[in-house]
């Protein structure tokens, strides 16, 4: 993985683990279950776009370059886009 990719991903993992702090504060709180619902929405929306980051980093690990036309790169590019963004 290379080091942008590995900063990005620890960056968002503490924000994750930073949530799930606030929701285990918001538990002791007595806070409503709804809002603890949708903090945890919030943490499952973060784990799953982490996992979009993990498997795009992957994936552009097992193609080189030189393997894929300009376009062929392009449309590799917008899809783990759209992987990243919809996990």
């Amino acid at each position: 993985m290379s080091q942008p990719t590995a900063t990005r991903l620890k960056n968002r993992l503490r924000r994750t683990d930073g949530q799930l702090q606030g929701i285990l504060k918001m538990v002791d709180d007595g806070r409503d279950c709804q809002d603890i619902l949708t903090q945890l929405a919030a943490v499952r929306s973060s784990v799953e776009r982490i996992m979009g980051v993990v498997v795009a980093e992957n994936v552009r690990g097992c193609i080189e370059d030189d393997q894929l036309t300009e376009a062929q790169q392009a449309k590799l590019a917008d899809a783990l886009t759209l992987v990243v963004k919809n996990h």
